[in-house]
């Protein structure tokens, strides 16, 4: 099995820890700037100390960025962010495992990222598996309201449906970034590119989001210090699940690594099922079937 696959497995669980999490910090205790912060601020030296660390032992030199890896980490990084909060609005508008689908439109924007910049194209097979998916995500974005059926332009056109959008336009550029930030640098292996580019992103992110929160929204800094506790387990789970995307993106296409993350759909379907005891319908579980088809496709392409 090409390492790059439980690699990516291990990165979609544990974002969908750092996103439970946030979303119990933007829903109890922080605003949508604060709860993404928390993310940065906690793993930014955590990752710093394992790249310091990694290169040591590893006996390999800092790689030396030039300013093409500092144009794709800015890119990447700012994306990034800006599309963490647009997942963390959404907590307030629907459902947290509607708010996780609605994101899942960076599949295929990453694919075209992907080839537009990177030139990068992908196989017919990945495009099936691709196009299963999104299948399944609409038939989970898409579930009935207590209220009764909502007319076709209430569901498409609000604000979730923005922030879902804009959400996986944002996550495609930033996968695409990450993985052209660490194609470019000249030296290391591949953990080293990988944990070397994140530790970029993240410091890039914590000061940028820092001084926003400085500036527009100077409580939440107290309120994500004093928040540490489930604070410093968004910056673990989201160091962990970082540093297993960078590595994936470095390892093989972002188009790829994306198509197999669909595999969160299906832990967030668990925990909204078992944890947060949301009602699931028909039309939900026929979504996680196509989901878990595509991921099988991605499987036996892989192989």
């Amino acid at each position: 099995m090409p390492f790059w696959i439980p690699v990516t497995i291990f990165a979609a669980f544990m974002q969908n820890l750092r996103f439970l999490l946030q979303r119990h910090l933007k829903v109890t205790t922080l605003s949508t700037g604060g709860a993404t912060w928390a993310r940065f601020l906690y793993s930014a030296p955590l990752v710093a100390v394992i790249v310091a660390v990694y290169s040591g032992v590893s006996d390999q030199a800092l790689p030396a960025p030039d300013g093409w890896f500092w144009a794709f980490v800015i890119s990447g990084g700012m994306a990034q962010m800006l599309a963490t909060m647009c997942v963390v609005a959404l907590f307030a508008h629907r459902n947290f495992a509607v708010g996780i689908t609605l994101k899942k439109t960076e599949v295929i924007l990453t694919a075209l990222l992907g080839l537009a910049i990177l030139g990068e194209a992908i196989s017919p097979p990945v495009i099936a598996a691709i196009a299963l998916g999104f299948i399944g995500v609409l038939l989970l974005s898409d579930p009935p309201e207590a209220g009764g059926a909502l007319p076709w332009k209430a569901r498409v056109f609000n604000v979730a449906s923005g922030y879902g959008l804009a959400s996986g336009v944002l996550f495609g550029i930033s996968a695409v970034g990450y993985r052209g930030a660490s194609l470019s640098l000249p030296d290391g292996d591949v953990f080293l590119r990988a944990s070397f580019t994140l530790a970029a992103a993240t410091v890039v992110q914590t000061v940028t989001l820092g001084v926003w929160l400085a500036w527009r929204e100077a409580g939440q800094i107290a309120r994500v210090l004093a928040s540490w506790r489930v604070s410093a387990l968004v910056g673990l789970t989201s160091m962990f699940g970082s540093l297993a995307w960078f590595t994936a993106f470095t390892l093989q296409t972002a188009a790829y690594v994306k198509a197999l993350g669909q595999i969160e759909l299906v832990f967030t379907f668990l925990f909204s099922a078992f944890w947060l005891k949301e009602q699931s319908s028909p039309k939900e579980i026929w979504g996680i079937v196509l989901v878990v088809a595509s991921i099988g496709l991605i499987f036996a392409g892989s192989l």
